[in-house]
């Protein structure tokens, strides 16, 4: 069954372990295993994060700033070079990739919302991979919550999407003893025992993930949240083996 998968990268997922540039190799083996879902037919929609890492060594700074018009200034000189990287590293597989910068305020405005469903729709239908991030330069939302987490629940909702993958730097949820949770079917039970996982670079905790998880589950998407730094996860999870922590989706409502 071909399946629309919304696919969250975060900043940990995509930068070097010392968050001062854009780890090419991580580009370059998480277009092959997209690649290859995209291959068997499905199709897949990426929301990135690490547009502000990339800044900070685009404009050669020492370190990631703490304004808000600093960080906004690495987003604005960053993104460019987050999508060479997807680009040159999609093109490899045969796959145009397409940018759409978007705001909350695109999302809660009925015009604006229509219009990037129907953006999504034309690119998907012409075998495109849609790169989507928070349009940093003018929002300020991500900058302060979440790192793109919301933002992926609200993509996933919009296109209709069957799955929410978000890819973070620890292997799914951990329970208080630090042990791997496989599966989880009551969110509000899970918050309870959330471990704190960001790192310097990161914006989001596992928090915000779950409050994704739990906002997609309730529109009948089902979700996975895996270590996007250990290979094969992405398949792994399409193909129903055991890794990360899988979320139930609750059954969709049809109109």
């Amino acid at each position: 069954m071909k399946k629309r998968i919304v696919i969250k990268l975060g900043t940990g997922v995509l930068s070097t372990p010392a968050g001062k540039s854009l780890d090419t190799d991580q580009f370059t083996r998480l277009a092959v295993e997209i690649a290859a879902l995209q291959k068997e037919g499905h199709s897949c929609i990426l929301v990135s994060s690490a547009a502000i890492a990339a800044g900070v060594r685009v404009l050669k700074l020492k370190q990631r700033p703490d304004d808000l018009s600093g960080k906004q200034a690495c987003a604005a000189a960053g993104q460019p070079e987050l999508m060479r990287l997807y680009a040159t590293s999609f093109k490899k597989h045969g796959f145009a990739v397409a940018q759409l910068l978007l705001t909350h305020g695109d999302i809660d405005s009925f015009m604006r919302r229509d219009n990037a469903r129907n953006t999504l729709d034309c690119l998907l239908e012409r075998g495109a991979i849609p790169i989507i991030n928070e349009n940093d330069s003018v929002a300020v939302e991500e900058l302060r919550f979440g790192d793109n987490d919301r933002l992926s629940a609200e993509v996933a909702i919009l296109a209709e999407a069957d799955n929410l993958i978000i890819l973070t730097s620890v292997d799914g949820l951990q329970d208080s003893n630090g042990k791997r949770v496989e599966k989880v079917r009551n969110i509000s039970e899970a918050l309870r025992f959330v471990r704190p996982d960001k790192g310097a670079e990161s914006v989001g905790g596992m928090k915000t993930k779950l409050e994704a998880v739990r906002k997609v589950s309730a529109a009948g998407i089902s979700a996975h949240i895996l270590d996007g730094r250990k290979p094969g996860q992405i398949l792994g999870a399409l193909h129903g083996k055991d890794v990360g922590t899988a979320f139930s989706a609750s059954p969709r409502i049809k109109p």
